[in-house]
């Protein structure tokens, strides 16, 4: 008996605090503001600025950050269910270090971190069954225990005609190795049917500089219907296949870059939220290139406004703001 799909989007993944660097104190020492994150709870917090219902399963320690974290995404108005507290295991931090032109390097505390200490038991059956779409990366891919966990996930998922999105997200301090990184990657990639992919990751990922290339040399194994490449300051691509793969549309949009741009944190995932906002909308089959156009504009003018503030999962952009900026 098939359960009825109640939740829009569940996720599965690392929920975290993101350090991440705002200026100097008196004396001279770098100070470190505490904003919550983890790309997969950025992403849901997005589709809530939509009204979409969302759902969260990982795992926080129960510390000082953890708690935190756990009233924090209750108060933005994610499913906490499926949100684990370990009292032995510590919550991950993420240091980030923003350069002047945006981009951002990380360093984990995370030997062992929570959100990696997921076990498949504690995988919450219950809510994926109830999801219209899982959405998932590979921060919970990187160890045994948690990437069993992410797989029985994912089955489960696709057993339960959820459709899946996956925004690999790689972070190479956290493989043993990029060649581990990429097998499990390409795993991940057996299940999707919305892959968000940056632009150094597809090049990193096919070998091939140019995106489109990339796209098809993918696409020879993996018959993704929808793809996404983020292109930085270039803006972002769609790809979109119809009828098993016979038509494809391609659509380009520019970003909307600003002065304004502080930090890129949360971008990704706020762009992510956006295309998963309108495959709820008009569905994996229904897309034509206005609606991909419409889509990518949206999605550009959000991860514009979220590089404006620090952090991410709190503060993600207003409807209203991304349409006034869209006017502009």
């Amino acid at each position: 008996m098939s359960v009825e799909k109640t939740i829009d989007v569940v996720a599965l993944g690392e929920l975290l605090i993101d350090m991440t660097n705002n200026g100097v104190s008196s004396t001279g020492n770098t100070l470190f503001e505490a904003n919550p994150g983890g790309a997969p709870c950025n992403v849901l917090a997005m589709l809530k600025k939509f009204n979409h219902s969302v759902g969260f399963i990982g795992k926080v320690g129960d510390d000082i950050f953890g708690n935190s974290l756990k009233d924090i995404v209750n108060k933005v108005g994610i499913n906490t269910s499926g949100l684990v507290v370990d009292k032995d295991a510590r919550t991950t931090l993420a240091f980030v270090q923003t350069f002047e032109d945006g981009d951002r390097d990380f360093s984990f505390y995370r030997n062992p971190g929570a959100d990696m200490m997921l076990t498949k038991e504690e995988v919450n059956v219950d809510l994926i069954k109830q999801a219209k779409i899982f959405h998932f990366g590979t921060l919970s891919m990187t160890h045994q225990g948690v990437r069993e966990a992410t797989l029985y996930a994912l089955k489960t998922a696709k057993e339960n005609g959820a459709i899946i999105t996956f925004d690999p997200n790689l972070r190479e301090p956290l493989w043993n190795s990029l060649d581990e990184a990429k097998e499990q990657i390409l795993e991940g990639l057996k299940y999707c049917d919305y892959l968000k992919i940056s632009d150094n990751e597809i090049q990193w990922l096919t070998g091939i500089d140019d995106y489109t290339e990339a796209v098809h040399k993918l696409r020879e194994t993996y018959k993704i219907p929808l793809i996404t490449v983020s292109m930085g300051k270039e803006g972002s691509r769609a790809f979109y296949y119809k009828n098993n793969g016979q038509d494809e549309i391609i659509v380009d949009v520019a970003p909307f870059l600003s002065d304004e741009t502080i930090e890129t944190t949360g971008a990704g995932d706020t762009f992510c939220g956006c295309v998963i906002h309108y495959i709820l909308e008009s569905g994996l089959d229904n897309f034509d290139e206005a609606k991909l156009r419409e889509m990518l504009i949206v999605a550009n003018g959000a991860a514009s406004l979220i590089t404006r503030v620090k952090g991410a999962l709190k503060v993600m952009p207003e409807i209203k703001d991304i349409e006034e900026l869209i006017k502009k």
